[in-house]
């Protein structure tokens, strides 16, 4: 299993700026990989780094939930960057998306995987499950379900957190870490717009979600 190689503890994690949202999801989704999630729970601080995104382009996207217009419930996808919006979906788990573009126009970026760097006992209770080897630790956080149980996000508790501010029991920070193998991939799991080419992940990282085949 790959190691990142900057090690995560509280002190070197910079949260990132409402700046760095404020911009084409395509960029945004980019440059997420190789960021890394932060969640403050019942004492423990759970960190792990964003290694799958997919980056979803707003009202003309048909695949956004955007394309359905500003409704109360895609509100914070209009509303300022840098925002958590959270999802139910198939009637059995949440979704993590990031809001992007300027306050007003609507785009956003799915967090699909993530690399377990702290509170993995954490995460493994909140999901379930025990980990007794290399194998059961992929199943923490691989997959948009897996990672929202793992961080208990919901969307009753997150939908509307500001990502951007490290005083936030959820957000996004960076630690020095320059992602590297950047690669593109159709968006998957969806039946509208499929074919597009957003999905994008960190080539050989063995938390990466569903098919592993790049553009």
């Amino acid at each position: 299993m790959r190691k990142s190689r900057t090690s995560t503890t509280p002190a070197n994690i910079r949260a990132l700026d409402r700046a760095f949202f404020s911009r084409d999801p395509r960029r945004v989704a980019r440059e997420l990989l190789g960021k890394v999630l932060v969640r403050q729970h019942s004492g423990a601080l759970l960190t792990a780094r964003i290694v799958e995104v997919e980056a979803y382009l707003g009202e003309q996207d048909p695949a956004a939930h955007s394309a359905a217009g500003n409704t109360a419930r895609t509100a914070v996808l209009f509303g300022p960057p840098g925002h958590a919006y959270v999802y139910f979906i198939y009637g059995n788990h949440y979704c993590l998306n990031v809001s992007c573009e300027p306050d007003g126009q609507a785009g956003s970026v799915l967090v699909r995987a993530l690399e377990p760097l702290s509170g993995v006992e954490e995460m493994a209770k909140a999901r379930g499950i025990e980990i007794h080897s290399p194998k059961d630790l992929l199943r923490l956080t691989s997959g948009p379900g897996r990672l929202a149980q793992a961080f208990s996000i919901t969307r009753v508790r997150d939908n509307g957190c500001d990502l951007t501010s490290g005083d936030s029991n959820l957000w996004i920070g960076e630690d020095g870490y320059r992602a590297r193998g950047i690669r593109l991939t159709p968006r998957i799991g969806i039946t509208k717009a499929a074919e597009k080419a957003l999905r994008y992940l960190l080539v050989g990282n063995l938390f990466v979600s569903g098919p592993k085949r790049v553009l």
